[in-house]
């Protein structure tokens, strides 16, 4: 970057300082938006250049001082606008200097080479300012139980997992402490992510939104709550069907992302089996869904935040207990005892029995024919399992509704099983 001002008519820096100036004014249309902000568009853009401006500088004189200055005048310049004129609202503008600031920043690394970088890191911050009042709703949803939890999940994801041995010990060579650990946060992961939507949006998206959310965090609490609801009013039958067999469907697409992050060699074997069943179950939730009444009230599935310390260990432990059962089973028994600890372990949980399958599939134990037998089955496991849930709390209105979908979920499965 030193040698482009070697000669007079050089421009070559002419596409750092346009990128420069749309990455401010980029920032600048939101902050022009908000009143009581003293810097908008021409400010903004202005800062941006300014940064790219001396960066240039301080590279070509390879005197440092000269950024760390022009960061040093651009912050003193909007803190004396605040001082001298704060508005009728008092606003300190905290918000508006730090990012005048980074926009500064940003366009200092335009100029050293990363402005793929700085144009991500200036679309996150437009966004972070654009959504503020969503923000904070979010924040002002969440429970101190809640937020405890994400602390907790957060601590053990980024401190406990780093420094867990990624080693392979007890029998069959099946239990890693970082591998188990691993899938926990990939888990609670997912299902964080539906807890967090499920409460942002709420129930004013319908009933489809509502079951895919469902589904992320524990499509079981949903069939429960669903059944209940429909016990006490069977107009909503329709609604109920719709809303749990979406669930049920959204079990099939997290599993899908769990074998490819987990096990991507098993794709091949699975892809077939869980679209099948998705698509199948998509066709009866579409007409339930024509069938639905749109007057019927709406509630979310009470489940306790997957993030939470009891809840991520007590997953891990039911992931290495079916981990070590299923390699036990498997060497005693062959397939039949594998398949029949995933018809019981399924009954619950599916994803215990998926991790521990691909888990096996890794090491080799397992053939994809068999992983993919092990999951199916489980899966089926499930459905009866929630099929029993609607018909003893739902009654046999519901169950009727809910068994042609379900039906079409197993059927679809089944083609993609006979088509291994």
């Amino acid at each position: 970057m030193d040698t482009l001002f070697l000669h007079g008519n050089n421009i070559e820096a002419l596409p750092q300082f346009l990128t420069s100036l749309a990455i401010g004014l980029l920032i600048g249309l939101e902050r022009e938006r908000t009143p009581s902000a003293k810097a908008g568009l021409r400010t903004f853009a202005l800062v941006a250049l300014f940064g790219t401006l001396s960066a240039l500088l301080s590279t070509k004189l390879d005197s440092p001082w000269l950024l760390i200055a022009g960061l040093l005048a651009v912050a003193g310049m909007i803190i004396a606008a605040y001082l001298n004129n704060p508005g009728e609202e008092r606003d300190p503008g905290t918000t508006t200097i730090i990012a005048l600031l980074m926009c500064y920043g940003l366009g200092a690394m335009i100029w050293y080479g990363l402005a793929e970088l700085a144009v991500m890191l200036a679309i996150a911050v437009t966004a972070l300012l654009y959504f503020k009042p969503e923000l904070r709703g979010l924040s002002q949803r969440l429970t101190r139980r809640d937020l405890v939890a994400v602390l907790q999940f957060s601590v053990l994801t980024f401190i406990v997992l780093p420094i867990l041995p990624d080693q392979e010990y007890g029998p069959y060579h099946a239990f890693n402490p970082h591998q188990a650990w691993l899938m926990v946060v990939l888990i609670s992961g997912i299902s964080l992510a539906g807890y967090a939507a499920l409460h942002l949006v709420g129930t004013r998206h319908g009933a489809p939104l509502l079951g895919f959310l469902g589904g992320l965090v524990s499509s079981t609490a949903t069939t429960l709550l669903y059944a209940k609801n429909s016990k006490d009013n069977q107009t909503m039958s329709h609604l109920a069907a719709s809303v749990i067999v979406i669930a049920s469907m959204v079990v099939l697409l997290r599993l899908l992302v769990l074998s490819a992050v987990v096990a991507y060699g098993t794709l091949s074997g699975l892809f077939p089996v869980l679209a099948g069943g998705f698509l199948f179950g998509l066709a009866i939730a579409l007409y339930n869904w024509r069938k639905m009444t749109k007057a019927t009230e709406l509630n979310i599935p009470e489940t306790s935040n997957p993030a939470e310390l009891h809840t991520a260990i007590g997953f891990g432990l039911l992931y290495v207990a079916v981990l070590l059962v299923s390699a036990w089973m498997q060497d005693i028994a062959g397939n039949r005892g594998l398949y029949a600890v995933a018809l019981v372990s399924g009954l619950t949980d599916v994803d215990a029995i998926t991790l521990s399958s691909l888990r096996l599939f890794n090491l080799g134990q397992l053939s994809e024919q068999q992983t993919v037998t092990a999951i199916a089955l489980a899966l089926f496991s499930n459905i009866a399992f929630k099929f029993g849930i609607v018909a003893f709390i739902g009654g046999w209105h519901l169950a009727r509704h809910v068994a042609t979908g379900f039906s079409a979920i197993v059927c679809g499965m089944l083609l993609g099983l006979f088509a291994l």
